[in-house]
Parts: C-alpha cells; sequence; structure tokens
C-alpha cells in the first residue's frame, strides 16, 4: 500500500484500533453521531485509545509512501497528506461528524487529538470555514478538513464545486438512506465527472473482494480508500485477518 492511504473507519474500541494500526493502515476514523451503532461516546478519559505519539509536526514526520515510479503524480499527493509520526508510526485520527453543532466537534478535537475531522451531513461551507478560523491555529493547529460526498448519479458529482475552497480533501460514498457504512457499491465509473483539484478517497462498499476492482480503478486525484462496514465481525469492530488479506492483496 505504498501508493495508498488505507482509511477505516467506524472504529470504537481501544484494542481493536491498536491492532488495526499494527496493520500499517494510515488514517483511523471514529464516529461521532448518536444514530450510528459505531458512535464513539464521550469517556473519562481517552488514555491508550490509540497508542501516543505527538501531535501532527511536519518538520518531524516520515512519509508513508516512497516514490515510485507507477504513479508518481499520485505517490507526491500521497506523502504529502499522509505524514505519520516517525517514532511511533501510529494512524492519524479522523472525527466523523454529522451536522454535529461546532462546540461538540471541537470537544472531541482535543478529547480525542484529532488530525481530520470529516464532515458527512449537510453542513454549509460557511459553517466548515467559521470552524476553521476556530480551530486553527490556536486550538488544534494544521487540522485538515474532508467533506463527504453521497454519489447515486452523475449530477451528485457536482455538489463538491461549494466546498471546495473551505476543504481538504473529498470523499465520495455511496447514497444511501442511511449516513454512511451502508455497505453497497456505487458505480465508480461516475466519478470520471469530477475535474476537481483537491485529492479524494474513494469509499462505497469496498470488501474483502474487492482488491481487484480498487486496483482497476484509476483518477488522477485518488489518493487512498475508505473501508469500513464490510470488514465487520460487529459494528465498530473490524476482523484484522480480513483487513490484513485485503492489504496483502494491494
Amino acid at each position: 500500500m505504498k501508493e495508498m492511504i488505507v482509511k477505516v473507519c467506524g472504529m470504537r474500541d481501544g484494542e481493536n484500533i491498536r491492532e488495526v494500526a499494527e496493520l500499517g493502515v494510515q488514517w483511523i476514523g471514529m464516529i461521532f453521531w448518536d444514530k450510528s451503532p459505531r458512535n464513539v461516546t464521550m469517556i473519562p478519559t481517552y488514555a491508550g485509545i490509540i497508542p501516543d505519539r505527538s501531535p501532527l509536526n511536519p518538520q518531524s514526520s516520515a512519509e508513508v509512501s516512497q516514490p515510485s515510479t507507477l504513479n508518481p503524480q499520485r505517490t507526491a499527493e500521497v506523502t504529502q497528506h499522509s505524514t505519520l509520526n516517525t517514532q511511533h508510526s501510529s494512524p492519524l485520527r479522523v472525527g466523523v461528524f454529522v451536522d454535529e453543532m461546532p462546540q461538540n466537534i471541537i470537544t472531541r478535537v482535543v478529547n480525542f487529538k484529532l488530525d481530520l475531522v470529516q464532515f458527512h451531513g449537510n453542513e454549509s461551507p460557511t459553517a466548515i470555514r467559521n470552524l476553521r478560523r476556530t480551530l486553527d491555529p490556536d486550538i488544534r493547529p494544521g487540522i485538515r478538513f474532508i467533506k463527504a460526498i453521497s454519489v447515486g448519479c452523475r449530477e451528485d458529482i457536482d455538489a463538491y464545486k461549494q466546498y471546495e475552497d473551505c476543504i481538504d480533501y473529498f470523499l465520495f460514498d455511496t447514497r444511501s438512506p442511511s449516513v454512511g457504512g451502508s455497505g453497497e457499491h456505487f458505480d465508480w465509473s461516475l466519478l470520471d465527472a469530477y475535474d476537481g483539484d483537491k485529492p479524494f478517497l474513494l469509499s462505497g462498499g469496498i470488501g474483502p473482494d474487492d482488491a481487484g476492482r480498487v486496483l482497476a480503478f484509476h483518477h488522477p486525484r485518488c489518493i487512498g480508500i475508505d473501508l469500513n462496514s464490510r470488514f465487520e465481525t460487529a459494528p465498530g469492530i473490524k476482523d484484522t485477518q480480513k483487513l490484513k488479506q485485503f492489504l496483502d492483496q494491494l
């Protein structure tokens, strides 16, 4: 996986998080939405939920990806966006929120030492800009933002345009009645319509049998994949053996 960010989302159990982190994934996603079966509730202490490390510091970070002759453009983007701490090499922490109050997001950024915030609802660009000004640099310098876009048809892709100046990444997921974690695919060829400048992660029901499908997908702005429900033994608990086998195939 030297050319790709792997985000494993919907995690909530400390020991399971440590096991998945040891597989070498780059991002761990935690969902803070009380309607999700994977919801992470506030706890008295977060010590040990993910291996300890210092806050993201580009000046002292190692790059996950090494130069590649296969896809130099994508490799350059991955090394830019997926730095890890040299001592612990622990994943970056992504907090997933759905139309949440700004103060609740700020509280979880602080308590869980989040590196990225993912917006998975109908958040307005203005609200996202205001939150960034609040967090960066006073509370969490350098924090990055992801906006999830639900895709069911080609026209859905155009939703990215209103967010391009206020986020750092997009995540394209399957449109469904639920908010993420549906385990359903969407037609990835629809992403040919994405002509924006921001990099994105590919999501939408990627499962243990989809390594070939992932490898066959090509888009110049795609820098990684998002894995969730199809690698679970129960909501929020990932099957590390299935994950390892999938990563080995890639």
